[in-house]
């Protein structure tokens, strides 16, 4: 009976708003002819990210696709590699003959270290082994002293929230997330000076050992040889890379990142200016880290795509409307003490529906 080589696992992870998704798309977009499973860390209720995953042109139906998604919904892998990453893991090994490849995205909040442990576990390390962990960079927010798009309000909280002591401050995440790096990528390179992005990479290389590459990228778009195929057997030297966070998976409970809420709100066809407009006004007075969503916009016959961070928007038309498809707008915003009714009531009311 001829063995299965194990099967490599490329870890995607970084803060809110870094360009993983998009990074991903990339990856799927360019897959050649490649069998690759994708597991997203959803943090939220409507799974966009999932969502947009399945856009992707991989050259599979929608059946397909809907079974190579796999979405672990309550936004930190760090926490549920016991409970839905295992079965799920579980069910990729089966099936490795059929696959080559597998993604993990993170959500924003999760510690890559955690993870990469989970695949020293023995029914894991049989079949699978962490090809690379990337670690994608927010260039423009590093430069600027804040590692992630808008975190005020997120220091704001951990500072003031007792339930939060145990969290680290930005710069501590951040250099976790880099600590447990084969791969770090300095996005959004194209947004900063050219003497910004040397800081920025002096300043990265510092929390990183020297066998670590840095590279740099606009939208993530990178050839995908550079990005798998690494080798780096990560499970084989995780637990020799030292975090902030270590004595927090070490017999300790306190692990929490249930202090970020994430609400979804449904609402008909809205002119897109007003859209844009009323969310910008919600971040703004309350303090909300991500916006994420389709939206319908009268006379038009595309779905418009809409991902924010902060009060920085993306948008753009990502497919035709299905003809017997409902054309309603559905957003996912996340942030911390968020009243749902109260934000549903004031964005109804600045579109007027």
């Amino acid at each position: 009976m001829k063995t299965l080589a194990k099967l490599p696992v490329t870890i995607v992870t970084g803060f809110l708003g870094s360009g993983k998704t998009t990074l991903l798309r990339h990856m799927l977009d360019n897959a050649q002819g490649r069998r690759i499973a994708v597991i997203v860390n959803e943090f939220g209720e409507l799974g966009i990210d999932g969502e947009i995953l399945k856009q992707c042109s991989i050259g599979c139906t929608e059946e397909e696709a809907n079974g190579r998604v796999y979405e672990l919904a309550n936004g930190c892998l760090c926490c549920t590699v016991q409970e839905e990453f295992f079965p799920v893991m579980r069910e990729l090994v089966a099936r490795r003959g059929d696959l080559d490849h597998i993604l993990i995205e993170t959500s924003g909040l999760a510690l890559p270290k955690p993870l990469v442990q989970a695949f020293q576990w023995p029914e894991i390390r049989s079949a699978c082994t962490v090809d690379a962990v990337i670690t994608v960079v927010d260039s423009p927010a590093v430069a600027a002293g804040t590692f992630a798009a808008f975190p005020d309000q997120v220091d704001a909280q951990r500072k003031l929230d007792p339930n939060l002591d145990h969290e680290s401050p930005l710069h501590e995440l951040f250099a976790d997330q880099l600590a447990s790096a084969d791969l770090v990528i300095l996005n959004k390179s194209d947004l900063i000076s050219a003497e910004d992005l040397a800081r920025v990479r002096l300043e990265v290389a510092e929390e990183l050992p020297a066998a670590v590459k840095i590279i740099e990228a606009s939208s993530g778009r990178l050839p995908l040889d550079v990005l798998i195929g690494l080798g780096a057997g990560s499970e084989e030297h995780i637990d020799g890379r030292h975090s902030h966070h270590d004595h927090h998976h070490e017999g300790e409970d306190d692990h929490d990142h249930d202090a970020f809420d994430s609400i979804s709100i449904d609402l008909p066809q809205a002119d897109e200016a007003l859209l844009l407009d009323a969310l910008t006004q919600l971040v703004v007075q309350h303090g909300i880290l991500r916006v994420k969503g389709f939206a319908a916009i009268p006379n038009k016959p595309m779905r418009l795509l809409i991902q924010g961070v902060g009060t920085r928007f993306d948008k753009h038309f990502d497919r035709a409307w299905g003809a017997d498809e409902a054309r309603t707008t559905r957003l996912v915003l996340i942030g911390q003490e968020l009243d749902a009714a109260g934000l549903e009531a004031q964005l109804r009311a600045a579109l007027s529906v």
